[in-house]
């Protein structure tokens, strides 16, 4: 047990004002509690931002300067670069439980109430006043900026239904408070704030500098406390919108993210993110496919043939990887395999995946499937040479031209059979092994064996013929 009960984890006892005084409950900013937080997990060592990855030197050390100076924040970076998750991660920097009076809608402190109903009731009940407990995770709020958000989403409006109920129009308790207020004493983020109209942006002024927020007319002035924390993508400043000077003059910190460097970070993202289940069989799925999946990434990012400015997701390479087990998912059961691994006969399933993803720049109409296709090949042959030096690669070749044979691939050949080729080809299955090691599983070895192969005709060794999804090769004359 804690030895405070607001730092409980179980949902603290305490009903009353009285009984929060007597307990010794301290109340502190947001910004304060997240900077301790913040301190705390420096200290020792804790994972600050579970799941983001590939940030530790670059990005998670400006978080951790903004948050202890106490710093609203902007995220500036391309899609997918974990600028959400890394805001909602901040609910994990505040304590497990925040008393607020009962009943209000814009967490009242116990001690500094700030809306009018708090205050008449704390003056009328005394430490008799109830109070109730909020989890961390309700203390985070979002809007994702669309041109058609108004002041009173943000802010707050007249609540026609209070005045009809007698209430004046000069009642403060007529106010229908929008997000930010509802997310008083606790963190509250704007996607993609460039899209914010720029009248709109002009209301969120007050609540970044002066920390208040006003409604039309009235002679009301909230002292929010709260962290503002948002995030937008660099074109957005010059495409669809702009963030007007004076906001951006009121952030204090802007920290720019952007895509994993390394491609083992990249791949590590997908396997945590992507959703791939058994459907009543294993699925395992080789390093070299998950890293031919993360270097087709890698390659369209550096082409100049897809469109830059619009990035290229992580999320990519995740929904690849899920629909590259799903297609060698459905192979397997209509062959009757025991485990599903994917081969490079399964790569033609992710195009579909990929179109939505990347945003091609070509001259002639209808060539993005044609440009996919060239990356793809492209990640293929970076990963066949990655595994097979070029002494095997003449020894593969000369077995071929010495036999003239022909070995055949593709999605209606079981696994078993791809052993047998090997069989008959030991510098094939040297080439094999140094894919995948001491690996005995058919599966496996027919993966390895796909991989050498299209990497063999992809560098101009063997000549290939693909008719439907079978593919035969053989020497070239």
């Amino acid at each position: 047990m804690a030895s405070h009960p607001w730092l409980a984890d179980p949902e603290p006892t305490i009903k009353t004002l009285g009984e929060l005084r007597e307990s010794g409950w301290v109340s502190r900013p947001v910004k304060d509690e997240i900077r301790e937080h913040t301190l705390e997990k420096i200290t020792s060592g804790e994972i600050m931002f579970p799941g983001v990855q590939g940030y530790d030197d670059t990005v998670i050390p400006q978080l951790q300067h903004a948050l202890l100076a106490k710093h609203d924040m902007v995220l500036l970076g391309e899609r997918g670069q974990a600028k959400t998750r890394i805001i909602r991660s901040l609910t994990g920097l505040m304590d497990p439980w925040m008393p607020i009076i009962a009943g209000s809608e814009i967490n009242d402190d116990p001690y500094s109430p700030v809306s009018r109903y708090a205050r008449d009731l704390v003056a009328a009940e005394g430490d008799a006043t109830a109070i109730t407990w909020v989890p961390a995770a309700d203390r985070y709020g979002e809007k994702l900026a669309t041109p058609d958000t108004s002041i009173a989403d943000l802010i707050g409006e007249v609540d026609p239904i209070k005045v009809a109920e007698g209430r004046y129009l000069s009642d403060e308790l007529t106010l229908h408070y929008g997000l930010v207020p509802r997310t008083n004493r606790g963190v509250f983020a704007i996607n993609e704030l460039p899209d914010l109209a720029e009248r709109i942006q002009v209301g969120l002024l007050n609540v970044l500098e002066e920390r208040d927020v006003q409604v039309r007319g009235y002679k009301v002035r909230l002292p929010l406390d709260v962290m503002l924390v948002a995030s937008a993508n660099p074109e957005d400043y010059t495409n669809r919108g702009r963030m007007i000077t004076p906001l951006k003059d009121r952030f204090g910190a802007q920290i720019r993210t952007h895509y994993p460097y390394d491609m083992d970070i990249e791949a590590n993202v997908a396997h945590q993110e992507a959703f791939i289940p058994n459907n009543g069989l294993p699925v395992r799925i080789p390093e070299f496919m998950t890293s031919i999946i993360v270097r087709f990434t890698h390659l369209a990012r550096r082409s100049g043939q897809v469109n830059q400015r619009s990035g290229v997701s992580v999320r990519m390479s995740t929904t690849n990887l899920e629909t590259l087990a799903a297609a060698a998912t459905a192979r397997s059961l209509r062959l009757g395999e025991t485990i599903v691994v994917p081969r490079i006969c399964d790569l033609d399933a992710i195009f579909p995946s990929s179109a939505g993803k990347i945003e091609i720049e070509s001259l002639d109409e209808g060539r993005d499937e044609e440009i996919l296709d060239l990356l793809l090949s492209a990640a293929i042959v970076e990963e066949f040479r990655a595994h097979i030096d070029g002494a095997l690669i003449h020894q593969i070749t000369a077995s071929f031209e010495e036999d003239d044979s022909v070995v055949s691939t593709g999605d209606d050949i079981v696994a078993a059979e791809y052993t047998s080729i090997l069989n008959s080809k030991p510098a094939l299955a040297a080439a094999v092994a140094a894919v995948i090691g001491d690996e005995t599983a058919p599966e496996m070895t027919a993966s390895a064996v796909e991989l050498v192969l299209e990497g063999m005709h992809l560098t101009k060794r063997l000549n290939k013929d693909a008719v439907g999804g079978r593919s035969s090769f053989r020497a070239r004359y």
